[in-house]
């Protein structure tokens, strides 16, 4: 199976079938996600008689704060890896090169740090500690997907490059300065 993902990766795809790719792969973590995040916390927090954490106009502005930084973050990424990389972050439309141009030279997965900080926004802007518990226990499960499968397709796929990029280059806490 994973030969055949590594296959599957060095494919390249047209920009058209990448773009109608990353707009539903949009629609799913920008529409989608969020709504079941708000609905499932929602039911957790009623069902677990959670409080809220309301703090007036501050959970607006920070929750906000948190939805942009991390939107900007992971679209970045996303644009990076279509025209740098010539491919999606799904996948099954892998990029076909290694890219370690910014953000990739803060960690190496910032659209995933981006995700999860838009989610944490969300959570803050709801005042829902159910919420945030969902995206930080999703976050640890797609981490840890991450530090298991990708990176040994990567390793694979772009050998000692990747090895010395994974080196220098922090996981997901992001180093700013060199």
């Amino acid at each position: 199976m994973k030969k055949r993902l590594i296959e599957q990766a060095g494919r390249e795809y047209p920009p058209k079938q990448r773009l109608v790719t990353l707009f539903l792969a949009g629609l799913f973590f920008l529409v989608l996600l969020p709504a079941l995040l708000y609905i499932l916390a929602a039911v957790l927090d009623t069902l677990l008689h959670l409080p809220r954490l309301e703090f007036g106009s501050l959970n607006s502005i920070l929750g906000l704060i948190l939805i942009v930084s991390g939107w900007f973050f992971a679209a970045w990424s996303v644009y990076v890896q279509f025209t740098l990389g010539r491919g999606t972050p799904v996948p099954l439309m892998a990029t076909q090169r290694l890219i370690v141009e910014p953000p990739y030279t803060y960690c190496r997965n910032p659209m995933t740090l981006g995700t999860v900080i838009l989610y944490l926004g969300e959570s803050v802007l709801l005042g829902s500690i159910s919420a945030a518990a969902i995206v930080l226990l999703g976050a640890v499960l797609l981490l840890t997907y991450i530090k298991r499968s990708e990176e040994d397709e990567l390793a694979a796929r772009f050998g000692e490059q990747y090895l010395e990029y994974k080196e220098r280059t922090p996981f997901i806490i992001p180093r700013f300065r060199k």
